[in-house]
């Protein structure tokens, strides 16, 4: 299925996947390349910003309305909160320092589970929901390039 432009679905398993990508990146750098490490962490924390913002403002209240399921959506808004905390902790300190290679990990696994939990129970339900993803789709595309080009802040 490849539309015209990419719909909700097509574009969050994009940064899904970008997201999995830049954190085998990290995983593959040494002890040593600090500056490596810094800069890959960096840009997962901007996409994982992003990404969150996009999914809370436009996808997942249109979400919320279309499958009626509070158990799942509130499960993936506590997940964001998470990830939010961690992502701060890690923009907050230097690759030198104690656990910034922990946090990172823990911030791997949190996002695979959530990604997990999307693409295998949400988007599902969402693609039967009647949704008109395609417009979701490019209201999400536009805003994740305003934040994109104002660096993200939260």
């Amino acid at each position: 299925m490849k539309p015209q432009s990419k719909d909700a679905i097509a574009l969050l398993k994009a940064d899904h996947k970008e997201v999995k990508a830049l954190f085998a990146k990290f995983d593959g750098l040494s002890d040593r390349s600090k500056v490596s490490k810094k800069a890959v962490a960096d840009r997962i924390c901007e996409a994982l910003t992003v990404h969150t913002r996009i999914e809370e403002e436009i996808f997942y209240p249109a979400v919320r309305k279309a499958i009626k399921d509070d158990d799942i959506m509130d499960e993936a808004v506590v997940e964001h909160a998470g990830a939010k905390d961690l992502i701060a902790q890690i923009e907050a300190i230097d690759p030198g320092e104690e656990l910034y290679d922990a946090k990172v990990k823990v911030l791997s696994e949190q996002i695979d589970h959530h990604v997990e939990e999307e693409e295998g129970e949400m988007f599902p339900k969402v693609r039967k929901s009647g949704l008109d993803l395609v417009a979701l789709g490019q209201q999400m595309a536009a805003r994740k390039a305003e934040l994109q080009g104002a660096g993200a802040e939260a």
